[in-house]
């Protein structure tokens, strides 16, 4: 079948939702189906995303896009995002009567009243309320919205969401994030903690760079906060942005996978880290709850640096290396989708 997909995040973005789609769309064509991206990089016309320059949203993208959508012909529409390309396409689709699904990659609400308050405080709730009401309404005329987890889904369900809800979980390439010898971090102390993700407010990092720890601290990524972060604390090694190899080399290296984030969806480190046989340390909250099930794969809850003590003794590296192969490939995800997206007519 022909399918569009519809997303504000695509190359060279690197992201949970561009690196969900590259993985879907891979396992899609595996099995047929005729896969059509349209990203703000078809667009001549594009800005930056205030606080992430290197990030670019289509500027008034309707008329272009009608023309695109109208040209390939799609059998059936997903938009992936709430910017600018999936508001107009959700415009489309009501004006010509078509059905299409959407995704829940990101919780906006948090992001944005997180931000507000930084500067703001006393408009956080204002904005939580304001933004949840926003996305509410994109979702609403969906056939389908994709969620990653069932704490998500109820959280959604208890701000009034009524749009049918499917489960869309997340994958990990099994061939390249698997457990290792440590070929870094032998000259620094350890035990060694890692963080990966964007190095962003929303990500509470600083819960991560502030804990205490009696080894070493590693942060790989990039973010509007990095420089001032790596100025404020000197004793933690800021590596940059790693793919491929180069990071799954970090994730083997280090002793614990620390995950600090209160907004994320799901968290697709994680599951890479506990794919490399990393036990994981997180908060009791939505995305390290549903993936952190079993005591062998790390440790939740409200001290941070506890979890992280903790997690130092919690099962081995097969044990969770194991746990990933049987829960989270992206062929499996890929039938999700498509019995979301392709339903099978009685």
């Amino acid at each position: 079948m022909k399918l569009l997909i519809i997303t504000d995040a695509w190359h060279p973005q690197i992201n949970g939702v561009v690196r969900t789609y590259e993985h879907l769309i891979e396992e899609l064509e595996k099995i047929g189906h005729d896969i059509r991206v349209i990203s703000p990089s078809d667009f001549r016309w594009q800005i930056p995303l205030p606080g992430y320059g290197e990030i670019k949203l289509a500027l008034a993208p309707y008329r272009r896009l009608a023309k695109m959508i109208e040209d390939h012909a799609p059998e059936t529409i997903h938009i992936a995002t709430e910017g600018p390309l999936g508001w107009a396409a959700r415009k489309y689709c009501i004006k010509n009567n078509l059905n299409f699904s959407t995704c829940y990659h990101s919780h906006f609400p948090d992001y944005f009243a997180k931000r507000i308050a930084r500067f703001l405080p006393f408009l956080h709730d204002r904005a939580h309320e304001t933004t949840k009401n926003l996305v509410r309404r994109f979702h609403a005329p969906a056939q389908t919205m994709m969620i990653a987890t069932q704490s998500l889904e109820d959280e959604l369900k208890s701000w009034n969401f009524k749009t049918p809800m499917l489960r869309l979980s997340r994958g990990v390439d099994l061939d390249l994030f698997k457990p290792d010898k440590k070929n870094l971090f032998h000259d620094l102390p350890g035990p060694i903690a890692l963080y990966v993700g964007r190095v962003a407010i929303e990500k509470s990092i600083e819960d991560f760079l502030k804990m205490k720890w009696g080894g070493s601290k590693i942060v790989v990524g990039d973010g509007p906060i990095r420089t001032s972060l790596s100025r404020k604390y000197p004793d933690v090694h800021f590596a940059g942005s790693k793919q491929g190899t180069e990071l799954a080399d970090h994730y083997r290296s280090a002793d614990v996978f620390v995950f600090p984030s209160r907004t994320d969806t799901f968290g697709m480190v994680q599951i890479e880290a506990l794919s490399c046989g990393l036990p994981v340390a997180g908060y009791n909250v939505r995305g390290p709850k549903d993936i952190i099930t079993e005591d062998f794969l790390g440790i939740i809850g409200d001290n941070l640096s506890d979890a992280a003590h903790k997690a130092l003794k919690s099962g081995t590296k097969i044990q969770r290396n194991e746990h990933i192969q049987k829960h989270y490939s992206w062929d499996n995800v890929a039938q999700q989708f498509t019995k979301a997206m392709f339903p099978v007519k009685k």
